[in-house]
């Protein structure tokens, strides 16, 4: 299990020590660090609930370093976050593969970020199977739904055509800051935190 860091908070003549994640929250910055899934997915969904109760109008800010995890607890944050009415803006700092990415791209118009050095990557979702022949029909076809739902959020989030989305993500696809800015996957490259990454 990772350490976690904690932080003394001092107000007045008061002190508290809280983990280093809900310090950020404090500022509306949620860390998806990790793999994702059902877990992970839950911590962020009401984090992303939580900010939308305390402040339905200010940014909250989403810094994404995951390779990526399981589509329908990643389908769970991506529907929060366009379901919140606060625009959510994501930061990618290390990798966004996979799931990781169809999140990063899923922040509001304007507001996706990558750092220099991140890696990002796009591909079709992967799956094995066992069971019976007609089981294994079934969930081949259910995964042929999965694949198209996910190429069209990426479609609707990059403005890229069908058969470019469905070519480009048949195999990995890796691309750095830049790559990802021009297509589409983000809308800036950033070296410095600059007062966008910060809230009142």
């Amino acid at each position: 299990m990772p350490l976690i860091p904690y932080v003394i908070e001092k107000s007045g003549r008061e002190e508290r020590a809280m983990d280093i994640y809900s310090r950020l929250l404090k500022d509306r910055i949620i860390f998806l660090g990790s793999q994702v899934n059902d877990e992970v997915a839950n911590a962020i969904v009401a984090q992303l609930l939580f900010l939308q109760s305390e402040d339905p109008k200010s940014d909250i800010h989403l810094y994404v370093n995951s390779p990526g995890g399981s589509v329908t607890a990643g389908l769970a944050i991506y529907d929060t976050m366009q379901f919140v009415t606060c625009d959510v803006a994501t930061y990618c700092i290390g990798q966004a593969a996979s799931m990781g990415a169809v999140l990063l791209t899923a922040g509001a118009a304007g507001k996706r970020y990558a750092l220099p050095n991140a890696r990002i990557m796009i591909h079709q979702p992967l799956a094995g199977m066992e069971g019976t022949a007609e089981d294994i029909m079934i969930h081949a076809k259910e995964f042929k739904k999965v694949k198209q739902k996910l190429n069209h959020i990426l479609i609707k989030h990059t403005g890229h055509p069908l058969e470019q989305v469905e070519r480009d993500t048949d195999r990995d696809r890796f691309m750095t800051a830049e790559e990802a800015l021009d297509y589409k996957l983000i809308d800036r490259v950033i070296e410095h935190m600059e007062p966008v990454a910060k809230t009142n």
